[in-house]
């Protein structure tokens, strides 16, 4: 009977070791693509795990701290999501390219529009940030997902110590700004034109190589002919000169 009991109470602690385990690993959570770093720009995914076996997730906000702000955040639009950004006023207005920036993106709102996370299912959701704030190593993007049930969670609890929180808000981790104060996060305009330029670089590269080519058959089919036409020229002189003979014979 004793061992009985053992053995439930053992087999219980487990399965509530393996339910924690995965309620703690699937969250909402902010991933960059690359480096983020202080003062520069960066691309994100926030990634959204779907929790439940019967609902769907239809909805999520992503709020932003206004009190390290950001002047820039665009959403890249995701097939089925409508996307909306929304702004708030700033008690300190930012200085952005030589510009006063006196708003700053406060949220971000994605609703399903002919998609959902089901079951068992996740979705990325991309950003584009910039600039970062210089003066913090880190920014809290607190998130609230809904299902289709209308349950609503929310992943707002900061981490005080060692341990993680039951429902914890996405962090995004920022490192120290690079030597040209961007950061390693190129824009993706900027990856695109170097793409092009290289691209660019590698036609015309190659244009050289069919001219000189193109060039060099030329100026060997201009010798060949030469040479035969000498060659025909001496025959002809040739010719001329045994003909005169055999006349005076």
């Amino acid at each position: 009977m004793n061992l009985s009991r053992v053995a439930l109470a053992a087999g219980t602690a487990a399965a509530s070791v393996v339910l924690l385990s995965g309620t703690a690993f699937a969250h909402v959570s902010v991933q960059p693509q690359g480096e983020a770093a202080q003062g520069g720009y960066a691309t994100v995914n926030i990634k959204v795990p779907n929790e439940r076996d019967n609902a769907s997730t239809v909805k999520l906000e992503v709020n932003f701290p206004l009190d390290h702000p950001l002047a820039s955040v665009m959403p890249q639009p995701v097939p089925g999501w409508k996307a909306e950004v929304t702004k708030a006023k700033l008690d300190k207005p930012l200085t952005l390219h030589g510009k006063q920036i006196n708003e700053a993106v406060s949220k971000v709102t994605w609703t399903a529009d002919g998609s959902k996370i089901g079951p068992g299912q996740f979705q990325q959701f991309p950003l584009s940030l910039g600039q970062l704030p210089e003066d913090t190593d880190q920014l809290v993007l607190k998130a609230v997902q809904t299902y289709d049930n209308d349950e609503v969670v929310r992943w707002i609890e900061e981490q005080k110590g060692s341990e993680e929180p039951q429902n914890p808000a996405p962090v995004l981790k920022l490192s120290a700004a690079g030597a040209d104060h961007h950061g390693g996060g190129a824009t993706p305009t900027a990856s695109a034109s170097a793409a092009t330029d290289a691209k660019a670089g590698h036609e015309d590269e190659a244009g050289d190589h069919t001219e000189t080519a193109a060039a060099s058959s030329t100026d060997t089919t201009a010798r060949v002919l030469g040479v035969a036409g000498i060659l025909v020229g001496i025959a002809g002189v040739a010719f001329g000169v045994l003909a005169g003979r055999r006349r005076s014979a």
